[in-house]
């Protein structure tokens, strides 16, 4: 077993629900292992405060988030990344910047809570379903054996990941 932390990037168009929850789960959840960040493409400039509310009532680190451009981790000098995984299929789709070290990759695609009108339970309920759906996900990837299997394999494992219950890619509703 290695003594090395894994860089993560969770990525979505306005970094202010979806990748805010991944970030903050992983961060927990990997017990040190994992250094997770989030970023947008098309940052809104906050985080929404459904989403940190959500955090808070479920036991994770709810502070010190912000919504910022993925320039930032494409920067010279910007820390290199192990793995990105967007969470929402719109940053999917998007051309991305080339990253630093050739990081694997995957989509995570979830339903995007913010974008749920109802009423207070109705948002409420999004956002954790969207929190389970990236924890049991989070909980996959982080049981991976990454020291001991190749890349081709752990490739294989993360788009399996992304497939697991609540995708959002086509892919997956057709199985």
């Amino acid at each position: 077993m290695t003594d090395k932390t894994y860089t993560v990037l969770f990525l979505c168009t306005g970094n202010s629900a979806r990748s805010i929850l991944a970030e903050s789960i992983l961060n927990k959840e990997g017990g040190g292992r994992f250094k997770a960040f989030s970023a947008g493409s098309q940052p809104k400039g906050e985080v929404n405060p459904h989403a940190l509310k959500d955090l808070e009532a479920l036991g994770y680190p709810s502070t010190g988030f912000s919504s910022k451009s993925w320039d930032v981790f494409a920067k010279p000098g910007a820390s290199r990344m192990d793995f990105i995984f967007t969470v929402c299929d719109s940053a999917a789709g998007e051309a991305c910047p080339v990253w630093i070290g050739h990081p694997m990759t995957a989509h995570w695609g979830v339903e995007d809570p913010a974008a749920v009108v109802g009423t207070e339970m109705e948002i409420q309920r999004a956002f954790a379903q969207a929190a389970r759906f990236l924890k049991n996900r989070i909980a996959a990837f982080v049981s991976l054996p990454l020291e001991s299997i190749d890349r081709m394999a752990r490739g294989t494992k993360l788009r399996q990941i992304g497939a697991m219950e609540g995708s959002t890619s086509p892919q997956r509703k057709s199985a």
